[in-house]
C-alpha cells in the first residue's frame, strides 16, 4: 500500500511542480524588473528548492565522451555489450587512431538502491588505464514477472558469466555490496581452475564481515532480522510500471533510510543551496545540484535479492563463517589462490566500518603475501573510498600499480606449491 501511495502523492504533486516551473520561469525571465533583486533571487531560489525536493529522479547518464592517455586525448564510446534481463554489461570502448591493448577491467557496481551512474568518476579514473568495463543494474520494477526472480545466487553467476565473457587477463574490482557475491564468484572460479579466472579482485568497501567495528547500518540488520524486513519493506511493484506486481524493496525506501542517516547535513546542504541560488554563486551551486541529482536517482531491488544478502551477509556472516553456499555447493574463500587481492577502507566510513573489508585477507590463507594488499585511506567516508579528490590522488596510483604488478605475473595462471613446515 505505500508503494502505491506514494506513485499517489507523485501524481497530486504534479499541478504544484508544474506551478512552481511556471513561476520560476517568470522570476528568471530578463524582462522581469524584478528578477535581478533580493526578492526576485528569494522567490526563485524558494520555487527551484520546491521543484528539486519533490521531482522523480530518473536515470542518470555517464556521459563519458573522451579520456587523456600521456598526452593524447582518446574519444570514448559507451556500448552494451552483454544485455541480460537485470543487468546490462557496459564497455566504455576507446576509439584509438591505432588501437593498443590494454588490461581488461571488469568494475561491479553495487545493487544496493543506487544505480551504476554513481560509481562515474570511478570509471573515468579507470579509463586511462584499462580497458574498462561496468555491470548496469536494471530497476527492478521495470523487469516483467515473467523474466523471473534474481536472488544473490543469480547475481554471483552474473559476475561469474561476465567473467567468463571478458576471458583471461580480465582484474575484477567490487564497490561496496558486491564485494561478497564478487569475492564468492571469483572463490568458485578458482576452485575450478576457470581459465577465465581474475588476474587481480579489488575490493572497497565492502561488508565482508560485519562483526568487525559494526555500524548503524550493521546493528540495525542484526537488531531486526530479516523477518522484520520481510513484514516491512517489502512491497508490490504497483501500475503501470512493467514489473508491477513484483515483490521489491523500493528504492525511495533505500534513498529514506540515506537520508535520516546523515539528515542535518542533507538539511545544511539545501539551505547553502538556497543561499548560493539568491547570491547567484552559480559554480557552488552546479556542484550541489550535480551531487544530488545522482544521489537522488534510486532503482528498486528484488526481494528475493535484498532478503537474502540481509540474511546472509548482514544477520548470519555466511561468508567469514565458511557457510556460504552458491546453488547448493559451498563457497570456500579459501581456494583463492591464483587471484591477488587488493582491500581498500576509508578511516570514516559509516557504512562499512574499518576492518569489515580488510577481513577479506585473512579468509584467503594460501594466498601469496606477495599478492596481498590493503589500504586505509585516512579522512574519507564511504563515498570517498571510490570518489573524490583523495580517491583520484591516493587511491587510484595504489590500484594501478597492484593492478599492473599481477596482470602480466605468469604465476597467476597457476597456482605455486606451499612449502612444506620447516622448510625455506
Amino acid at each position: 500500500m505505500l508503494y502505491y501511495l506514494y506513485e499517489l502523492n507523485h501524481a497530486a504533486m504534479a499541478p504544484w511542480r508544474a506551478a512552481a516551473d511556471a513561476g520560476l520561469t517568470f522570476w528568471r525571465s530578463p524582462a522581469n524588473p524584478l528578477a535581478e533583486t533580493q526578492l526576485g533571487r528569494s522567490l526563485a531560489a524558494s520555487l527551484e528548492l520546491f521543484e528539486r525536493t519533490t521531482r522523480r529522479y530518473g536515470k542518470p547518464e555517464f556521459g563519458l565522451t573522451d579520456t587523456i592517455i600521456g598526452d593524447d586525448l582518446v574519444n570514448v564510446e559507451e556500448t552494451t555489450i552483454l544485455a541480460k534481463p537485470f543487468c546490462k554489461l557496459l564497455q566504455f570502448r576507446k576509439l584509438w587512431d591505432v588501437p593498443k591493448p590494454q588490461h581488461k577491467l571488469l568494475i561491479v557496481a553495487p545493487m544496493s538502491g543506487h544505480y551504476a551512474t554513481l560509481l562515474r568518476g570511478t570509471v573515468e579514473s579507470m579509463l586511462p588505464h584499462y580497458d574498462t568495463y561496468i555491470t548496469d543494474w536494471v530497476d527492478a520494477r521495470n523487469v516483467p514477472l515473467f523474466e523471473g526472480g534474481f536472488d544473490l545466487d543469480d547475481y554471483i553467476d552474473y559476475v561469474m558469466e561476465f567473467l567468463r565473457f571478458l576471458g583471461p587477463d580480465t582484474s575484477v574490482m567490487a564497490v561496496c555490496q558486491p564485494s561478497v557475491p564478487v569475492m564468492a564468484a571469483v572463490a568458485l572460479m578458482n576452485a575450478a581452475r576457470d581459465p577465465a579466472t581474475p588476474r587481480t579482485m579489488i575490493l572497497m568497501g565492502g561488508p565482508i564481515d560485519t562483526r568487525r567495528n559494526p555500524t548503524s547500518v550493521n546493528r540495525l540488520a542484526q537488531e531486526k532480522g530479516v523477518g522484520w524486513f520481510r513484514q516491512n519493506v517489502i512491497m508490490k511493484v504497483p501500475a503501470p510500471h512493467a514489473g508491477m506486481l513484483r515483490d521489491v524493496y523500493p528504492g525511495f525506501l533505500q534513498l529514506g533510510g540515506f537520508m535520516t542517516m546523515n539528515l542535518d547535513r542533507h538539511l545544511d546542504a539545501h539551505r547553502e543551496l538556497f543561499w548560493h541560488l539568491v547570491e547567484g554563486d552559480g559554480d557552488s551551486a552546479e556542484k550541489h545540484k550535480d551531487f544530488y541529482d545522482e544521489y537522488m536517482s534510486v532503482m528498486d531491488l528484488t526481494a528475493e535479492f535484498y532478503l537474502q544478502t540481509v540474511e546472509k551477509v548482514f544477520v548470519n556472516h555466511d561468508l567469514p563463517k565458511g557457510t556460504l553456499t552458491h546453488r547448493n555447493a559451498c563457497v570456500d574463500p579459501a581456494k583463492i589462490t591464483r587471484t591477488a587481492l587488493m582491500t581498500i577502507e576509508g578511516e570514516r566510513d559509516d557504512i562499512s566500518g574499518v576492518g569489515q573489508t580488510e577481513a577479506a585477507q585473512d579468509l584467503c590463507p594460501d594466498l601469496p603475501a606477495d599478492k596481498k594488499l590493503h589500504y586505509l585511506q585516512p579522512e574519507v567516508g564511504h563515498y570517498g573510498v571510490f570518489n573524490g579528490s583523495r580517491y583520484r590522488k591516493e587511491i587510484v596510483p595504489r590500484i594501478v600499480a597492484f593492478v599492473n604488478r599481477n596482470a602480466n605475473d605468469p604465476a597467476a595462471s597457476e597456482p605455486q606449491p606451499r612449502p612444506r613446515a620447516g622448510t625455506a
